[in-house]
């Protein structure tokens, strides 16, 4: 049984299993003054196969809306309803909502116990009703890395080439040579002593001698230079648009 409005007048209900606990707590309601254009009677799924159509719990759900129930709520009375039973609601007047708090809190079943035993069986109630629509924004996020753009690689080696110089060389050649003379000796001419003339021959030899020297240098290295750069891209979100086709609905409380 449940109340949901104040005590100088509202709405109340009981949930019974069977027809016949429903019209039973009628007649007490009609019994205590109630009038029974008041009391409202919804009936819910046949629990016997007879019924080609079974009505589905979202269906009940929309036929429970002009009853002010708190969502989850009314989806546990609609499930209630979608395993067979009776909904008893009373729209109460001033001075009426404590009898028949009274007569269907006695009569009508303890529907949060039912309710308690679904769960424990599987139900999982308002919880697998709701649909949740994520709501996904992308973000950008930019960062740097290293990359490789090739190397360059220097190698130093050794190669041989043939080169050709000229240089003057002087050779020198020792001659002996006769020639006929008729003269008087002179004092100069030293005459009849011995002597003793020596003359080396010689000559230029061309000699190789090899000098290093420096005549480049390659310096390898790297040079950093900063650069700033503006990333383009797109990201993406999730946008929700809403249409809501209901009417306005009211019902007296």
């Amino acid at each position: 049984m449940d109340t949901n409005a104040p005590i100088e007048g509202g709405t109340v209900t009981g949930f019974f299993d069977d027809r016949a606990s429903a019209e039973s707590a009628i007649g007490l309601l009609v019994a205590a003054g109630i009038t029974r254009s008041q009391i409202t009677l919804t009936e819910g799924n046949d629990p016997s196969a007879a019924r080609k159509k079974v009505a589905e719990p979202t269906g009940f759900w929309d036929t429970l809306q002009d009853f002010f129930f708190p969502e989850e709520d009314r989806f546990t009375y609609a499930e209630a309803l979608h395993r067979g039973g009776y909904l008893v609601s009373v729209r109460t007047k001033p001075g009426e909502y404590s009898k028949a708090v009274e007569i269907l809190d006695a009569a009508a079943i303890n529907l949060a116990e039912r309710e308690t035993a679904w769960r424990a069986k599987g139900w999982k109630g308002w919880d697998q009703q709701r649909d949740v629509i994520p709501v996904v924004e992308e973000e950008l996020q930019v960062g740097k890395r290293d990359t490789s753009h090739g190397r360059v690689k220097v190698r130093s080696y050794v190669v041989e080439q043939p080169i050709e110089e000229s240089v003057n060389l002087r050779d020198e050649h020792v001659t002996v040579t006769r020639r006929p003379v008729d003269r008087p000796a002179r004092p100069d001419d030293l005459a009849f002593q011995d002597r003793t003339v020596d003359v080396e021959e010689r000559a230029e030899e061309a000699v190789v001698a090899k000098q290093q020297r420096v005549k480049e240098e390659v310096v390898v290295g790297k040079t950093v230079e900063n650069r700033q750069k503006t990333v383009t891209d797109t990201v993406r979100k999730t946008k929700v648009d809403v249409q809501d086709e209901r009417t306005s609905r009211r019902g007296s409380t």
